[in-house]
């Protein structure tokens, strides 16, 4: 098929082509039976078709698994022998117990890492999955689930990988869909603007938009919904995320791999962060770049085909996600009880448990997403992502998983766990040094004893075990940095040897100085959800721009209040135990600052001036990422973001509104009895309403939503005049 070449559409309207629009293909709906964690037939278990692909890598796992073990083991001795000076006292043990808790976690992590790095050194970064030279044999829908977000950007962003993928000459073999879960009336009309615009352009593009009125379970029932609907049309399916952008030859690969393995249900890449501007932004985007291949190395050679599932780059095969991944509700209210909010963990325990192949390929390339913009902006999301982790404590004990599922429902849970233990560790310290400084020691203890029990150090120990945890903490990076060194194109794009050696010296500064932030609003998302308060769903904000000093202060004064007391506290114990906590300190007390300059795209590109923090891809743009980036331009000057009101629109725009009332589904039938409070309030009111003026300043968006997927409620509101007649006006005059 001919791709339209970017054609300008200043002076013509989409809307002449509305009769002629398919809004969505003819449905083929599939079966999504609800799955229970209570119980689980292993006789119904996928049989394997290629039992030769499936090799569990043991020796993997006996090297990470293993060797966490013995180097906690070593940790948690050489931290005794610190403690145990004298007689080991009550808070001592406690203080054992969250270093040795800590120091676990910084193993695997450490030992994943040098995994990776070995694995690169062996298999090397380049993709070894290809486009097929032969046409495919199955069909796949690219999944593009939206809430709320800006319409040209996403619009935009389906309409260049839509254009990628026709450029392999495999386009026949996908359907590309927008899921709008959209709540927003203005946002909603401005998506559908923008799909009339993109089919006036690609009239014969396979590009579809639904929006579904009831969000029902967020991302996972969006994705639900496409596949009881539509999902017997596809073998497969790509879900992306509303930043995501992939390559043609990056899609074609996946559905290739997935043809060629047919005891895969879900194929992971690795998303890279790239078209950023903020210093917090370009921060992630160097450290993803540099960092996570290795990273991403390590995980997939020990979770071989026991892998996981971050929810979006991943292409899924259809039958065996409707037939096992149906997610029930859980029992009780949020934020441990009601639907599952991070889905994509479970829904890989699930197929993994029904014995579908669970599998990453780190190095497929071409794979891309982008991150907040500032670190108000991370903890949003951050918030969202820990509700959901610590949901899963109620799930961890489910009928049926492998323990390679566990282990990372596990993980999720301890990353955010691993905050406020480090935060009850410092606290802990702080207090055994100030006792240790101030309190006078008890001579006279209950137990007979000729020594005085109080707490006392191997300071010399102590400095070697800090010394061993930091090194310990930063060797994966400094592996990443020397395979980027010796891999020729990720060095020149990304400034070169002293580039890479500054670039990484930036990123562990500014790393190093927002993680005590970050551990505080971690513990902080931990203790309201141990209160029982819910993250609720707000919309990520995409966009490079900075947040208004204000806003910043309320949001960090806590941490700089307490970075001041335990400076102050650390200094008059002792200048040395200052020094220790220097990295926690500093970087609490400059909480503000960092936050602030986090959101600063000025920052981040001087940065980027002076050939800092620079990645491949910002040297060389992929071409599907510039292509996305020139059609939003262009759709954002024609302001598709911009519809205003949507009932003024519908009222005023005939041609708008026959389009509309196409793209909307019929209606459904209503149960006797049922009532919908906003549907019967927004009838009421427009029955009031002597003029459009009336409505648009009656309606709210809930109720502006009913009457938009109403025909006959649009059909009403048509039939207003615009405004009250004056004297003596006629009423076909207001009417205009």
């Amino acid at each position: 098929m001919k791709v339209a070449a970017n054609i300008d559409m200043r002076d013509e309207s989409p809307i002449a082509l509305a009769p002629a629009i398919v809004a969505v293909p003819p449905e083929a709906p599939m079966a999504m039976p609800t799955q229970t964690f209570e119980r689980f037939d292993k006789a119904t278990r996928h049989k394997l078709l290629r039992p030769e692909l499936w090799r569990t890598p043991w020796l993997a796992r006996a090297f990470v698994f293993l060797g966490m073990v013995a180097l906690t083991v070593w940790g948690a001795y050489e931290m005794y022998l610190v403690v145990s000076v004298g007689s080991v006292t009550p808070l001592e043990w406690v203080f054992l117990g969250l270093f040795l808790i800590n120091f676990s976690w910084i193993a695997l992590a450490f030992l994943s890492g040098v995994l990776g790095f070995f694995s690169v050194l062996r298999h090397g970064t380049e993709s070894r999955f290809a486009v097929p030279p032969e046409p495919l044999k199955t069909r796949t829908a690219v999944l593009m689930p939206i809430y709320n977000e800006s319409p040209s950007r996403c619009f935009a962003t389906m309409q260049a990988i839509y254009e990628a993928v026709e450029a392999t000459g495999q386009g026949e073999a996908f359907d590309f869909f927008l899921l709008s879960d959209t709540t927003d009336s203005s946002v909603w009309i401005a998506e559908e603007r923008a799909f009339l615009d993109l089919k006036s352009r690609l009239p014969e593009a396979r590009i579809y938009y639904r929006h579904r009125e009831k969000n029902t379970s967020r991302k996972a029932g969006n994705i639900a919904d496409f596949v009881t609907r539509w999902g017997g049309r596809y073998e497969h399916m790509l879900v992306l995320d509303a930043d995501s952008v992939m390559t043609g030859e990056a899609i074609v690969a996946l559905a290739s791999a997935m043809e060629n393995d047919p005891d895969a249900g879900i194929i992971q890449t690795l998303p890279q962060v790239i078209n950023r501007n903020t210093l917090l932004a370009r921060q992630q985007q160097f450290a993803g770049r540099i960092y996570g291949p290795v990273i991403a190395a390590g995980l997939a050679a020990w979770m071989g085909r026991d892998g996981n599932y971050w929810g979006h780059n991943a292409i899924i095969r259809t039958k065996a996600f409707a037939d096992h991944a149906g997610l029930p509700h859980l029992s009780g209210n949020p934020p441990f009880g009601g639907h599952v909010l991070s889905h994509d963990f479970i829904e890989a325990a699930l197929i993994r448990r029904a014995g579908y192949a669970v599998w990453m390929i780190p190095t497929v390339g071409g794979s891309y997403e982008e991150s907040p913009p500032s670190l108000i902006d991370m903890a949003v999301r951050d918030r969202r992502w820990c509700q959901g982790n610590l949901q899963h404590s109620r799930i961890l004990p489910a009928a049926g998983f492998v323990w390679p599922t566990r282990q990372h429902l596990a993980t999720g849970i301890m990353s955010y766990l691993a905050s406020p233990l480090w935060l009850l560790q410092l606290l802990v310290g702080l207090t055994l040094a100030l006792q240790a400084h101030y309190i006078r020691p008890e001579y006279f203890s209950s137990e007979i004893s000729i020594f005085p029990v109080w707490p006392r150090f191997d300071a010399e120990r102590a400095l070697m075990v800090f010394g061993v945890t930091m090194a310990i903490l930063i060797a994966p990076k400094i592996l990443a940095l020397l395979v980027a060194l010796f891999t020729p194109k990720v060095r020149k794009g990304s400034g070169g040897v002293f580039g890479l050696f500054g670039s990484a010296i930036v990123e562990i500064i500014i790393s190093t100085l927002m993680a005590p932030i970050m551990m505080l609003i971690q513990s902080g998302s931990v203790f309201e959800i141990l209160f029982g308060r819910d993250s609720g769903w707000k919309p990520q904000r995409r966009g490079d721009g900075s947040v208004p000093l204000r806003d910043v202060f309320r949001r960090h004064r806590s941490h700089v209040a307490l970075g001041l007391v335990a400076g102050i506290a650390a200094y008059v114990i002792s200048p040395g135990l200052f020094a220790w906590m220097s990295p926690t300190i500093v970087g609490l007390l400059l909480a503000v600052p960092l936050s602030y300059m986090s959101a600063s795209a000025p920052i981040g590109l001087a940065l980027k001036r002076a050939g800092l923090l620079k990645i491949p891809e910002e040297t060389s743009p992929p071409p599907v990422a510039a292509r996305a980036v020139v059609l939003t331009q262009d759709m954002e000057s024609r302001g598709m973001d911009e519809p205003g009101d949507p009932l003024r629109l519908i009222h005023e725009d005939a041609a708008f509104r026959e389009a509309h009332r196409a793209i909307i589904p019929p209606p459904q039938p209503r149960k006797r009895g049922h009532i919908e409070p906003a549907h019967a309030i927004a009838e009421a009111k427009l029955a009031d309403a002597e003029t459009l003026d009336d409505a648009v300043a009656w309606l709210d968006n809930k109720e502006r939503s009913q009457v938009l997927h109403d025909r006959a409620l649009i059909a009403r509101l048509a039939k207003l005049p615009a405004r009250t007649p004056a004297k003596d006006e006629p009423l076909s005059a207001a009417a205009e």
